[in-house]
């Protein structure tokens, strides 16, 4: 069974082959790196993928890495959660829904109180247009007349 690590906050410079080197002087094995790149630009995304062959290779390169101070940045390494499904779209909350409530996005221990902000995702998927509720007030004929036939 092979484990993946996701190794975050890169900067833009680092390759694969660093990744590789700094894997071979502290005697971690990996089976490949990747890492991300803007498919229009070539530049990297600031983040890779490190395929280890077992579980505890991985966590070995994760505690060696993660926290991992590099040009002024601590470097992010942990378990990489699986691929989401072309088109999926992350989960959001209603607004004014608490966190937990809603048993999704819950902030991290001691983040503080929720502000019941709409989901910073969702405003995102909506291409950041504002969208206003419907009002209760007049509507055109065609309106009313939709509306009596639903």
């Amino acid at each position: 069974m092979s484990s993946t690590v996701f190794l975050g906050n890169l900067p833009t410079w680092v390759t694969a082959d660093d990744v590789k080197q700094w894997l071979v002087s502290d005697n971690l094995v990996a089976d490949s790196v990747k890492v991300i790149r803007n498919p229009e630009t070539q530049e990297s995304k600031g983040f890779a993928f490190i395929e280890a062959p077992n579980d505890e290779e991985m966590n070995l390169i994760i505690r060696r890495f993660d926290r991992a101070p590099l040009e002024e940045r601590l470097l992010r390494a942990n378990p990489a959660q699986p691929p989401r499904p072309k088109g999926a779209v992350a989960a959001t909350r209603p607004m004014g829904a608490s966190p937990t409530s809603a048993g999704i996005g819950a902030p991290p221990a001691g983040a503080g109180p929720s502000t019941g902000a709409p989901v910073l995702a969702d405003r995102n998927r909506r291409g950041g247009k504002k969208h206003r509720k419907a009002s209760n007030g007049p509507q055109s004929a065609f309106a009313e007349e939709l509306a009596k036939a639903l």
